[in-house]
């Protein structure tokens, strides 16, 4: 196959083949580990509460557990990233927040993660706790102070300035700028 030409149904395979260049540039084992991850993004020395969620973002995209992020994996990401239908990003969300992996989330846990984003971004316009309550208030409408997975989708997909939030708070479009762009290490 020549080097413009595309498989059916795949997109541009120059598309591929420059992720597929930058990765393996960055990871010429082909197996991106946490740490590797936290250093591709330069998010090294982060508070604990940074480290917990950059890992549970590692974790959610290392499909099959293994401890790696391999090219599938990667392009996967990428593609929720992209192209993922808001209901897709509202699902990766949740697998995000339900860090007990009950299938329900918590205000613990939705307090802990927004915490450790508010780490990374710097974000202080509302606080961990103000941002908790805010959504369970709008979204947990049977009032057990658990979100399902239906809860939470309908909830934020009714409620516009709820969407807007939740998408800007959790953004990952820095993480994508540094998929696409490549970061070289300054020593």
């Amino acid at each position: 196959m020549g080097a413009n030409e595309s498989l059916p149904g795949d997109g541009p395979a120059p598309e591929m083949h420059h992720y597929y260049s930058k990765f393996m540039r960055e990871c010429p084992s082909g197996q991106l580990s946490l740490h590797e991850f936290k250093k591709l993004l330069g998010l090294q020395g982060l508070d604990p509460q940074g480290d917990l969620y950059i890992k549970r973002v590692f974790d959610i995209f290392d499909l099959n557990q293994d401890g790696f992020i391999d090219f599938l994996e990667f392009i996967a990401a990428i593609n929720l990233v992209i192209r993922g239908k808001i209901d897709q990003k509202l699902k990766w969300y949740f697998k995000l927040y339900d860090a007990d992996g009950n299938g329900c989330i918590d205000k613990k846990e939705l307090l802990s993660i927004f915490q450790a984003i508010q780490a990374i971004n710097g974000q202080t316009n509302m606080t961990a706790e103000e941002f908790t309550n805010m959504i369970f208030q709008k979204i947990d409408v049977n009032n057990d102070g658990e979100l399902t997975l239906e809860e939470f989708i309908s909830g934020v997909e009714r409620d516009q300035g709820l969407m807007e939030l939740i998408t800007k708070s959790f953004d990952l479009s820095n993480v994508l700028k540094v998929i696409q762009n490549g970061r070289r290490h300054s020593i």
